[in-house]
């Protein structure tokens, strides 16, 4: 099956109907203006400007800034097919249709000048602030901004937004974390191994303009792409080669993430700079009501994109804001469905955010608001839902682990099922998270039966009728551990009538961060939450019996009449988290059944 947009109706007007109404009336320039913008402290930054063409003289449009730090455009031998990877469909499909873009190398990055001292500094921030003022003070522009990007890009464009601009009046953050600590850096407070080596081996390429290191990455393999393109006026490449050994000053992840290891504590050389303040997130309240924001993710969007999505839609609680989620990886760069049609995803997202911008820049009334607010996919299915509210659905369906590695609605005799963790367990390396390192990934999970194998495993019966989870499931694992940490996977599987075992999402959660709390104003979650405090981090005692609640990452999966539901409980994810505690792999003795553990499930049974 395909995520078309037009199989039924959860739009009244599908993105691809409104497209058809908005042809192409503009023309692309041969090659964009390049030039630098300068900061308030001297940086320079490298901005490429495309403007519509065949336009009428002195007109003016709204703009699209896109803030990058993959280059905005490459230098090619001349034979490559596209020389902006970061911008080509953002310039493709907006310019043609009446909006200028502005693709601008992030301070420290490309042909700018610089140099970054933390993932998405707070400096970058500012800088946005001061494209916005040069970009409304030149002739082409018509003082409407709007912002939009996938991953980084994105989370740039809530900076951006968040400096209170005012000719900023919409963004679409597409892929975009909120909360860099639990999202993407220590989810479950579990250090990310793909975020600290191959991530950070991805910038050290691009950032020193190593071509040797950058080809190894499957996103520019092609030879032809010869580092960052030099602005117009720097026509010996003497500025860029400056440019560049700047950039050779540059923050290392891999070497700053130990750091960061609890999420209120910051740089030891400057505390002040922690997680937070290279968040999203913590700078949400300072955006105006008045700024609509379009959040896009999807279920298998590396380690908790989906609830950054999630989290800005719900706090922002905004009647004009809006939520996509697909079955889509980091990017939609692949339709993750087991049952898809082809690879690609076939759903046209620009359509759907040609029609919101159109409606907050363009000021055209297309009927935006007879639409719901939030739409998500739900994968087996195949078909797109909508929803006024998230989650979907308000009830929760509750199952126990009981005795005979059964999920069943009614408890049963208690039991305990002693668990030896093997570090070299694995998920495999067509995951969620491989996607995250910039690899190239066609099928998810292919080796899931084998990779889930060693795991504990507790089952529903055959279902007797079509089941749809559809939001966050959250397990309570009661358990003692023999030892004084432990890392804690747990994932549900789709177990189809010929066996055929299908990787549906999961939850991770480093023991010693097993305390609840609220949520903060700033974060607000469906889900249970974690500060990642030291303070309200606490050693396990060796054999004590412990509650670990653990939300899993969101999903909409329809498992079939027939199929059953697979609860798997892990103590490793070799190659994707740093296995707890170091060189001493556990004993998880699980508790099942009266006072045991359960899971709480997001369960709807009357579909099809």
């Amino acid at each position: 099956m395909s995520d078309r947009d037009d199989k039924n109706s959860a739009w009244k007007i599908p993105p691809s109907q409104y497209l058809s109404s908005r042809p192409a009336k503009f023309q692309l320039p041969a090659v964009p203006d390049s030039q630098y913008i300068t900061m308030r402290d001297g940086c320079r930054l490298a901005a490429d400007i495309y403007i519509p063409q065949g336009h009428q003289r002195a007109q003016q449009f709204p703009t699209l800034l896109i803030f990058t730090p993959y280059y905005r455009r490459f230098h090619t031998d001349g034979n490559v097919a596209e020389a902006a990877p970061a911008a080509a469909r953002y310039r493709d499909f907006f310019v043609v249709r009446g909006y200028v873009v502005v693709v601008v190398d992030v301070r420290g990055t490309g042909a700018s000048f610089g140099t970054r001292d933390a993932l998405r500094s707070p400096t970058e921030r500012d800088d946005y602030r001061e494209v916005a003022q040069w970009t409304v003070e030149q002739p082409w522009s018509n003082s409407v901004i709007g912002s939009t990007g996938i991953s980084y890009v994105g989370a740039a464009a809530c900076f951006l937004a968040s400096t209170g601009h005012p000719a900023v009046k919409a963004i679409a953050p597409l892929f975009g974390v909120s909360d860099i600590y639990s999202e993407q850096l220590y989810p479950g407070g579990l250090l990310s191994k793909v975020w600290t080596q191959a991530y950070s081996d991805l910038m050290v390429a691009m950032d020193h303009d190593r071509h040797d290191l950058i080809s190894r990455f499957s996103y520019y393999e092609d030879p032809g792409l010869q580092g960052p393109h030099p602005v117009d006026e720097d026509v010996d490449g003497s500025l860029l080669a400056a440019a560049i050994r700047e950039h050779r000053s540059n923050f290392s992840l891999a070497e700053a993430a130990p750091e960061f290891a609890f999420r209120d504590e910051g740089m030891l050389h400057n505390p002040e700079l922690n997680l937070a303040v290279c968040s999203p997130y913590h700078y949400l309240g300072q955006i105006s009501d008045d700024v609509p924001i379009y959040s896009v993710s999807g279920w298998f969007d590396g380690a908790g994109y989906a609830n950054g999505a999630i989290t800005r839609f719900l706090t922002r609680a905004n009647p004009n804001d809006r939520l996509l989620l697909g079955a889509w990886d980091h990017g939609a760069r692949t339709n993750v469905s087991p049952w898809r049609e082809q690879e690609a995803p076939q759903f046209n997202l620009l359509a759907e955010l040609l029609r919101f911008f159109d409606t907050h820049l363009m000021g055209q009334d297309v009927g935006l608001s007879d639409e719901a607010p939030i739409h998500y996919y739900n994968v087996h299915a195949e078909e797109w839902q909508s929803s006024t509210a998230w989650p979907p659905l308000s009830k929760k369906t509750r199952l126990s682990l009981s005795a005979g590695n059964l999920l069943t609605e009614a408890p049963g005799e208690h039991h305990v099922n002693v668990f030896k963790v093997d570090f070299e367990t694995t998920s495999g390396k067509q995951t969620r998270y491989e996607r995250l390192g910039a690899a190239s990934i066609v099928d998810y999970y292919p080796d899931w039966a084998d990779c889930s194998m060693s795991m504990l495993h507790y089952e529903t019966a055959p279902l007797t009728e079509p089941a749809s989870v559809e939001g966050h499931a959250v397990a309570t694992l009661r358990m003692s551990i023999d030892q004084g940490d432990a890392s804690i996977f747990v994932y549900l599987s789709e177990v189809d009538v010929e066996g055929n075992i299908f990787y549906m999402t999961e939850g991770m959660l480093r023991a010693i961060h097993r305390k609840t709390s609220d949520a903060p104003s700033e974060y607000v979650t469906a889900w249970p939450f974690r500060s990642y405090h030291r303070a309200e981090a606490a050693r396990v005692k060796a054999g004590a019996l412990n509650e670990f609640i653990i939300p899993l990452l969101p999903v909409a999966w329809t498992l079939k009449k027939g199929s059953k539901l697979r609860l798997s409980i892990s103590g490793a994810d070799a190659g994707h988290f740093v296995p707890m505690p170091y060189g001493r792999p556990p004993v998880f003795s699980v508790h099942a059944g009266i006072a045991g553990s359960f899971i709480d499930l997001p369960l709807r049974t009357s579909v099809r």
